[in-house]
């Protein structure tokens, strides 16, 4: 009885010890990489499937793992057991490359698809050879031509933040007049380098006028400042006519350009032609009429034509009820016609004029003129109109 119950006792330590003791799981294995088609362009879907089969009808074959191909070409799997596989890469439902995979347990595998390879390229056939010689060549074209417009934007980037820097001090801007000459003879057809290369080119005329200003020479005896507006206006109308041919075409740069050109024939001391410019403008961007009439406005007021100077603003007034400048040089355009009065003894200026004036500093009281318009109003004997409001005309 005692020799059964020890045994007994034995069969319960038994079965006790084989249910206290667990089975191991089985260790898998990963697999991670990046698949590139024979141009070197990484793939944006696809799958990669492993089978023991290599076979390769993807209709009959069993795939014992299916792991997708990302947008950037990467792929990763877990889960796959410990063996040996073919690993293929299946696109829209067709097997396009195919590598040996040992799946150790417990590893990740590194397994890249580069159909780049010799071995790959081999079992192309002789159209499909062809086929990608000539992606190739079209595809290196393109990438230079993109690496082009990059270098073409930086320097774009680059020079019309130096000419912001200094519109106001009229620095020396030669080193961006040369970058976009280079810009432009590299990439002759776009508008928009022309259109910079001419800022470039009338800010630095701008930068040796104020050289002559300070050496008390006049302008118009500097040849090459005179050489640089010449050139700035050929540059502007070149950016117009290309903007014009493209297929499409932007009034607005167009307007912009036309304005350039009139810029700069005015520091040539060109006030009509520069007027042209300004009213050419003017049709291409009807909505900024306010501007360009003021800019003519101003031009032919500089220049001593007060009559065409009035009628300017006056235009610009109707464009631009709310735009100062053109009511100042309304202003001092009439001024000058004032007569004088022997019974008063006070001067007495034509219609229109102290309206002018009023009309200016109530749109801009703390304006560049603000304080000589006062003093003007003053020796008339007006006062100023604080009641008056901007728009009113």
């Amino acid at each position: 009885m005692k020799r059964w119950m020890g045994i007994f006792v034995a069969m319960i330590a038994a079965v006790a010890i084989f249910v206290l003791t667990p089975a191991r799981a089985q260790e898998t294995a990963s697999v991670h990489g990046k698949v590139n088609n024979a141009a070197g362009q990484m793939l944006d879907h696809g799958d990669v499937k492993l089978s023991h089969d290599q076979s390769g009808d993807v209709k009959t074959m069993k795939f014992t793992n299916t792991f997708p191909i990302e947008k950037d070409g990467s792929y990763k799997g877990t889960g796959i057991a410990p063996g040996d596989y073919f690993a293929f890469v299946i696109q829209d439902g067709k097997p396009i490359d195919r590598l040996p995979l040992k799946a150790v347990a417990g590893q990740d595998t590194e397994l890249n698809f580069d159909m780049t390879r010799p071995e790959y390229i081999k079992t192309l056939t002789p159209e499909e050879k062809k086929a990608l010689e000539e992606f190739k060549t079209k595809n290196a074209a393109t990438v230079n031509e993109n690496k082009k417009i990059a270098n073409l934007n930086a320097t774009l980037l680059a020079v019309r933040t130096d000419l912001e820097k200094n519109a106001s001090t009229h620095g020396d801007v030669s080193k961006d007049v040369d970058d976009m000459k280079s810009a432009i003879d590299a990439k002759p057809d776009e508008s928009v380098l022309w259109f910079t290369y001419a800022r470039a080119l009338e800010s630095q005329g701008d930068h040796l006028a104020e050289a002559d200003h300070q050496a008390h020479k006049p302008i118009s005896g500097d040849d090459v400042a005179m050489k640089d507006y010449d050139t700035a206006i050929d540059a502007f109308k070149k950016s117009v006519d290309l903007s014009a041919a493209s297929k499409k075409p932007n009034p607005a740069d167009q307007a912009a350009a036309w304005n350039g050109v009139g810029n700069s024939l005015s520091k040539e001391g060109k006030p009509k032609d520069a007027a042209d410019a300004f009213e050419s403008a003017v049709k291409l961007q009807p909505e900024n009429a306010g501007m360009f009439y003021s800019n003519e406005a101003a031009v032919l007021f500089n220049a001593g034509q007060t009559d065409a100077a009035d009628a300017a603003a006056d235009k610009a007034i109707a464009a631009d009820p709310n735009r100062p400048d053109p009511y100042f040089i309304k202003g001092q355009a009439l001024i000058a016609k004032s007569t004088f009065d022997a019974k008063t003894q006070k001067i007495v200026p034509p219609p229109g004029c102290v309206d002018a004036y009023q009309h200016y500093l109530a749109l801009a009281p703390d304006g560049p003129h603000a304080q000589s318009v006062r003093e003007v109003l003053a020796s008339l004997g007006e006062k100023v109109d604080t009641h008056y409001k901007a728009g009113r005309h």
